[in-house]
C-alpha cells in the first residue's frame, strides 16, 4: 500500500533545550508533509554549544534493540537521514541499519557531523574521521560544512577557498561514494556573501547558490538546511530547487532571529518561520557552474 506521506528515519541526537538536531528536524520535515521516525543516538539536557554542565545520555547500547523492533514490525522508510553520531561504534550500528533497511528508490542522506570553524569537535578523534570516510560511501547525498569536507579529504582547512578548488573537493568527495555532494558555509566572492556548492556525479553538473552573509552564529542551522533539502527532494523538487529552498529558509530564519536580543546559543527562532516552508521558491539563485 502506498503511503500518504513520505517516511524518514531520522538518526540524530535530541537536546531538551536549544533548537538543534531532532528539535529542528522533526518540525521542519513535519511541516513539509513528511513523517519523521526518530532514531535518537543520545539525549542531552541542552546541546553542547555554549552550555556547560549538561546531562548527556548515550543511547548506543539501546540502538540495536530499537532497530530490531523496527525490523520486526516491518517498518520501511523512503529516506534514512543521519546526522550526529557520537562514536565509531554508532557509525557501525547505523551502517548495519542502512544496509538492512535499504531498498529501491530510497534516499540515503548523511550529514557527516564532525567539526566546525576548522576544528574537529573535542569529543572526536581521528578514528571518527576514518570511520566517517567509509560511512559516507553509503549515502546518496552528503552535506558537509567546509571543515568537515576538509577532514574527509585529509586536506588543510582554510577560511578562504578558491571556488575552483571547491569544485575539486566536490569531485573528490563524490569519489568516496555519494552520488551528490553539498558543501555549506563556503565564503562568497565578497565578504558580505556566503554560498553553498553542490555536485551531482550522475550528470557531472556543479551548482552554486549565493546568499547574504549575516554576522551571527546560531547552532542548528546545518540541521535545518539538510532537513529542508531532504523534505524538498522527497516532495519531488530537483536538486537546484531543493538547494534554493534550503538556503532561502535558513536565511529567513537567521534574519528573523538576528533582530531580537536573546542568547544566540538557543538557535534560530524556528517558530516564526516554519510557515515559509509552504511558500514557493520566489527567486531561483542556483547557478550551474
Amino acid at each position: 500500500m502506498k503511503r500518504v506521506s513520505p517516511r524518514v528515519a531520522a538518526v540524530h541526537d535530541l537536546s531538551g533545550f536549544g533548537r538543534v538536531s531532532l528539535s529542528m528536524v522533526i518540525p521542519i520535515l513535519t511541516t513539509m508533509g513528511v513523517q519523521v521516525c526518530p532514531l535518537p543516538t543520545a539525549v542531552l539536557s541542552t546541546h553542547t554549544g555554549g552550555y556547560e554542565g549538561y546531562k548527556f545520555i548515550d543511547l548506543t547500547e539501546h540502538l540495536e534493540e530499537y532497530i530490531a523492533h523496527w525490523a520486526a514490525i516491518g517498518a520501511e522508510f523512503d529516506c534514512i537521514y543521519s546526522g550526529y553520531l557520537g562514536s565509531p561504534k554508532q557509525i557501525g550500528i547505523i551502517t548495519d541499519f542502512i544496509n538492512a533497511f535499504r531498498r529501491d528508490e530510497q534516499l540515503i542522506v548523511i550529514d557527516p557531523v564532525m567539526g566546525d570553524n576548522g576544528k574537529l569537535y573535542s569529543s572526536f578523534d581521528n578514528t571518527m574521521v576514518t570511520e566517517m570516510k567509509k560511512f559516507v560511501g553509503l549515502a546518496d547525498i552528503i552535506t558537509p560544512n567546509l571543515t568537515e569536507a576538509a577532514l574527509l579529504l585529509d586536506t588543510a582547512y582554510r577560511e578562504q577557498v578558491e571556488h575552483q578548488l571547491i569544485k575539486e573537493w566536490l569531485t573528490n568527495l563524490a569519489a568516496l561514494g555519494p552520488r551528490t555532494v553539498v558543501i555549506t558555509g563556503v565564503p562568497g566572492d565578497t565578504p558580505d556573501m556566503t554560498c553553498v556548492f553542490a555536485y551531482n556525479s550522475l550528470d557531472q553538473r556543479f551548482w552554486k547558490v549565493d546568499c547574504c552573509y549575516i554576522p551571527a552564529h546560531f547552532p542548528g542551522t546545518g540541521d535545518g538546511f539538510t532537513s529542508v533539502l531532504v523534505g524538498s527532494l522527497l516532495g519531488g523538487d530537483s536538486l537546484p530547487i531543493a538547494l534554493d529552498r534550503a538556503v532561502q529558509f535558513i536565511l529567513s530564519a537567521i534574519r528573523a532571529s538576528y533582530g531580537y536580543r536573546y542568547p544566540q546559543r538557543e538557535g534560530v527562532l524556528l517558530e516564526r518561520v516554519l510557515g515559509n516552508l509552504n511558500l514557493p521558491v520566489l527567486i531561483s539563485t542556483s547557478q550551474a557552474i
